[in-house]
């Protein structure tokens, strides 16, 4: 492939190594296997490994100078013009509990812009994917977000309910104002913003390689993807999306917060 590739070329990387990846996860899914946990109590598996290195290797044949990073096998420099984020179980915990609610996440910044994301669900068989200027797509159909303009016809979802109390009011706040308020959790969240299927989706705590798909998705299926300050961007301390319809108070709401506490524990 050319040195520098088109963003198809890098869509079509992304996508066939997060399938790859995904299916080689379920040799593991509901089948025992045992978790460690890692120095910030973070649990990591023989599944995760396996699966991190699929993507890598994958990656490798193709891109062997770009930059890598992945939660676990941490940052392979490279060209800093492409930078691939990789996480190959976003949600380990339910991963290891037999939840499907698990995903791979592959996200590439161009220079330093998120650019390029997909979140495939291997349990599920879901694969969501964009690319600027490319639309984003749900199991080959268009992904948009919902139309809904008003909090009280909102779904709100949560990474974690317990530490988005924690931090702050601001949950409370928007699940006082919203029709619906569940805690599917992790990237699942995501796609279901950027799928139409919820509007709101918190975590109060963030890493890049659980997000970086999230920004160009959800902009390219026409929703928001920002820090709880409003900042587009993967590499902040929290995460919210929405469909664009209730971002402005969403915004106004998070902003406003009145901090209570450190918040507890890590994600995933």
């Amino acid at each position: 492939m050319s040195a520098q590739p088109k963003l198809v070329d890098l869509l079509d990387l992304a996508t066939e190594a997060a399938y790859l990846a995904g299916r080689r996860t379920l040799a593991y899914f509901n089948a025992g296997v045992e978790a460690e946990y890692k120095g910030d109590n973070t649990p990591v598996t023989i599944a995760d490994r396996e699966a991190e290195n699929v993507i890598r290797q994958a990656i490798a044949r193709h891109y062997p100078t770009h930059t890598l990073i992945g939660e676990e096998g941490g940052e392979a420099q490279g060209d800093p013009d492409y930078k691939w984020i990789i996480d190959p179980i976003d949600g380990t915990k339910s991963f290891i509990h037999g939840v499907p609610l698990y995903g791979v996440l592959i996200g590439v910044e161009v220079r330093g812009r998120a650019q390029v994301g997909v979140i495939y669900m291997p349990a599920l068989d879901e694969m969501l994917c964009a690319a600027e200027g490319f639309g984003a797509r749900w199991n080959n159909r268009v992904a948009r977000v919902s139309e809904v303009s008003e909090l009280k016809d909102a779904t709100l979802l949560a990474g974690s309910i317990t530490r988005a109390m924690a931090r702050s009011d601001a949950y409370d706040t928007l699940s006082s104002k919203v029709k619906l308020n569940r805690g599917w959790g992790d990237c699942y969240g995501y796609l279901l913003v950027a799928t139409g299927r919820a509007e709101i989706m918190l975590d109060p705590q963030m890493n890049p390689w659980d997000c970086a798909p999230m920004l160009p998705i959800l902009r390219e299926a026409g929703g928001h993807f920002t820090t709880w300050s409003g900042e587009a961007t993967i590499w902040g301390p929290d995460a919210c999306a929405t469909n664009g319809g209730v971002n402005g108070e969403v915004l106004r709401i998070l902003r406003a917060e009145k901090r209570r506490a450190q918040v507890p524990g890590n994600p995933d």
